[in-house]
């Protein structure tokens, strides 16, 4: 690799993407809540659409990108997950909330079942954004006075 492509790959002038970056990744985490919470809709309705091909495919397509974006903000930005706690915190609740969003869509045998991972992936992917807004995991403990202030 060539110095000048080393130094455009590491170098400060591709921080100037971060704002168009960020965006991405707010939208397309947007996009895909909305995308799974219609299908989710749809499958507590008893349709078959939410399991069709082109659904699953575009959620795939949705979801790459999303990490994808997500990834490149934490290299921009020199985050690592074993150092900044929130992050950390936020990637454990992102694979709950896929755990709870595969119960949601299809695992969970009732639809009382699929119902409440329903509501309960809602509520973990509320508190990832609050998590992600704030930079801080402990927020919630401190509100509730469970935690002491730092």
């Amino acid at each position: 690799m060539t110095e000048s492509l080393a130094a455009s790959l590491t170098g400060p002038s591709l921080i100037g993407y971060y704002p168009l970056i960020r965006h991405a990744h707010m939208t397309l985490a947007g996009i895909s809540v909305a995308l799974f919470s219609l299908r989710v809709g749809g499958v507590l309705a008893g349709a078959a659409w939410p399991m069709s091909r082109l659904l699953r495919v575009a959620s795939v397509v949705i979801d790459t990108l999303l990490i994808s974006a997500g990834a490149t903000l934490w290299w921009l930005l020199s985050l690592h997950p074993l150092s900044d706690r929130w992050l950390f915190v936020k990637l454990v609740l992102v694979v709950v909330y896929i755990v709870l969003g595969s119960l949601a869509m299809k695992r969970a045998r009732t639809r009382g079942g699929k119902a409440a991972a329903f509501v309960a992936s809602l509520a973990v992917i509320a508190l990832v954004v609050a998590i992600a807004i704030r930079h801080d995991a402990g927020f919630l403990w401190r509100a509730l006075g469970l935690a002491a202030a730092t």
